[in-house]
């Protein structure tokens, strides 16, 4: 008796290894009973949990659902598995250069860092873990994802019209100069006759200004027949439509306004810029870059899922 007891205390360590249950294999990386365990704790402490890797479902949705559980980090897996197939994987030294970073961005020692972090429940070591984790995440999203985004200003612009649609987001802005023909002196037909004999001279290569100064009938007459400047929707909307298409300094066909009849000159043109988009732009490109992120991650996660051998114990 004694010697059998005695063989059993030899065959079995005092210190037996527990062997953990696997619930999945993904790739070279296990899904681990403890996994769970793990993520249940860190469900409630702020930005323990990858919202993005939830595609719009809250936090709250994976807490106690076990399939939830195992479809998010299976994600995760598929994301450890590609950053060590890439090599980011970052060192510990990467890990305190960052902490050192974020101690200085906020003005703190490390020591009151660390003490912060614990303050929120977390420890230390597991912050670190966490931090790894999303400096890899953040290099692999650069790298698959985000660099290959483009948000351009029209983007931005569409959006922004989409909420404001009464909005000009840019307004032209015209320099303008003209011949005027006043129906009243003869009638309108008289008054044609002598906007065509002043246009053949203009296309004959004679200047502008002297023609508008010699045979221009507006009792306003300004030097060269200059009018000013005008914004988009200020002017007489015939003359408007007929130097749309203009070059600076190129010249109207005769334009009939409920005025007269009037030869008209592109004298300037430029463009300003609605201040309420400008204002808007950066913030609007910043939500279509998330939203484009987003919808790309989900994509692109799907298929490195579909690539990947994913088998499921349970």
């Amino acid at each position: 008796m004694i010697n059998l007891l005695f063989a059993l205390l030899v065959a079995t360590p005092s210190h037996a290894e527990v062997v953990e249950k696997t619930v999945a294999i993904v790739n070279s990386e296990l899904v681990l009973e403890s996994d769970f365990k793990d993520l249940e704790k860190r469900l409630p402490k702020p930005g323990m949990v990858d919202e993005a890797l939830l595609f719009d479902k809250p936090i709250s949705s994976l807490k106690g659902n076990r399939k939830a559980q195992l479809d998010y980090l299976i994600n995760e897996k598929v994301l450890q598995s590609e950053i060590k197939r890439l090599n980011l994987t970052v060192t510990n030294d990467r890990v305190d250069s960052e902490l050192k970073e974020m101690a200085k961005k906020n003005h703190v020692s490390e020591a009151e860092l660390a003490n912060v972090i614990r303050q929120q429940g977390v420890t230390l070591e597991d912050y670190r873990r966490f931090l790894k984790d999303s400096i890899e995440k953040r290099s692999l999203m650069d790298a698959e994802i985000i660099s290959k985004l483009r948000i351009s200003d029209e983007d931005a612009l569409n959006e922004y019209l989409k909420s404001n649609p009464n909005n000009r987001p840019s307004i032209d802005e015209f320099g303008v100069s003209h011949i005027f023909f006043n129906p009243k002196k003869g009638g309108a037909e008289a008054a044609i006759k002598r906007a065509e004999t002043v246009l053949g001279k203009l296309r004959s290569g004679e200047s502008f200004e002297n023609l508008a100064q010699q045979h221009s009938e507006d009792p306003n007459f300004s030097s060269g027949g200059a009018l000013g400047t005008f914004k988009s929707g200020e002017f007489l909307p015939e003359i408007e439509d007929a130097i749309s298409s203009l070059k600076v300094n190129e010249t109207t066909p005769i334009v009939k306004s409920r005025m007269g009849f009037h030869i008209v000159k592109l004298t300037g043109k430029k463009l300003t810029t609605d201040p309420k988009f400008e204002a808007a732009k950066e913030r609007i490109k910043s939500q279509l870059l998330e939203i484009s992120f987003r919808r790309q991650l989900k994509n692109w996660l799907q298929n490195k899922r579909d690539e990947s051998f994913v088998r499921i114990n349970e």
